[in-house]
């Protein structure tokens, strides 16, 4: 019970942050807000941490299961889902930086078009490499 009260008190915390960083009169500095965010996702972090480790194993039980089940597939699925969703998260943020600096060269130059388009590629492999390695993974359990 004490974990869904941090977990309130932590989405709580995050809206009243938001508000009052729109809400100010004065700029509020970048490193400010950065600091906010990460003391945000830190905290966020920890909470589904806790939950997927100590609330959520073992708590499901399919019919019929017997004993030889592998006691470690629940942090398999979870080093899955990691590898995928981090892997995603990173060539979103790769295909943004390159995908407006390619943008801005083909604005110049329009011969560049097919060299940027071979960097653009490269910045979404990131997110099949991560998806490989979740396969690889599922094939271990």
């Amino acid at each position: 019970m004490s974990v869904i009260a941090l977990a309130l008190a932590l989405v709580i915390a995050t809206i009243l942050s938001g508000v009052h960083f729109l809400r100010s009169d004065k700029k509020v500095r970048l490193t400010s807000r950065r600091k906010a965010l990460a003391l945000n996702l830190g905290a966020a972090a920890m909470v589904l941490a806790y939950f997927a480790f100590f609330v959520f194993t073992n708590s499901v039980k399919a019919a019929g299961e017997s004993a030889a089940v592998n006691p470690n597939a629940g942090l398999g699925y979870i080093a899955m889902a990691l590898s995928t969703g981090l892997a995603t998260i990173g060539a979103g943020y790769a295909v943004g930086a390159v995908g407006s600096s390619a943008l801005g060269a083909i604005s110049e130059d329009p011969k560049l078009l097919g060299k940027t388009l071979i960097y653009v590629g490269l910045a979404e492999g990131i997110a099949i490499y991560g998806l490989i390695i979740s396969i690889i993974i599922m094939g271990q359990l």
